[in-house]
């Protein structure tokens, strides 16, 4: 089954290497200076487009962290609508670096990974061709790490020239902001495009 255009030209726009240099430049004290890989990989299947997504901040980029997996797909009630579901890796380690090296993700199968169930947004299409990704609501992001929980709140916005993620890590239990998005998104320019890879992915 081909891939929609929605769903290919979303994919299109988060897929890179991107970088906030401006923002962090501007703004040190409220934004780390980070760069973000974000590469398409065949994981799912034919209904949709998976891309692997780790960062590091630009001082110490031989340590990258937060590496996840975005599948991008049709919902359910419609397939002009489209989600993001987010998977962790059960071993994050195996594949750390894999946003520059994407050799580390060809032997990545589907039970080295956990599907993260609160961890999904809702994607809309604006006029402008701009996409907005906001989690449903009651939608709560959690998962375990190093024997506690923890808790994020996810979105984003997509378009040709432009990409900003407002993730933030909160307290579970205050909901108080620890980390992230606190003062507003993060502001990414794409600084080197993999979009190539995608023509591998179309059916």
């Amino acid at each position: 089954m081909p891939f929609s255009h929605n769903l290919l030209t979303l994919a299109s726009y988060l897929t890179g290497e991107f970088e906030n240099s401006e923002q962090a430049a501007s703004e040190p004290v409220w934004y780390v200076h980070l760069r973000l890989w974000q590469r398409p990989m065949a994981l799912f299947g034919e209904d949709s487009i998976t891309l692997f997504a780790e960062q590091a901040n630009i001082m110490n980029l031989q340590n990258p962290y937060r590496q996840r997996l975005m599948r991008l797909q049709p919902a359910s009630e419609s397939p002009d609508v489209l989600q993001v579901q987010y998977y962790e890796f059960q071993d994050p380690a195996s594949v750390k670096g894999a946003g520059i090296n994407p050799d580390l993700l060809k032997s990545v199968t589907l039970d080295q990974i956990n599907l993260l169930p609160g961890c999904i947004l809702n994607v809309r299409l604006l006029e402008s061709d701009r996409f907005i990704a906001q989690p449903p609501v009651g939608a709560r992001c959690c998962f375990n790490y190093q024997g506690e929980v923890k808790q994020v709140v996810l979105g984003f916005e997509a378009s040709a020239d432009q990409y900003l993620t407002y993730d933030k890590g909160i307290d579970p239990k205050t909901s108080k902001s620890l980390w992230g998005a606190m003062m507003g998104p993060y502001d990414y320019t794409k600084t080197q495009d993999y979009t190539q890879e995608l023509s591998m992915l179309k059916k």
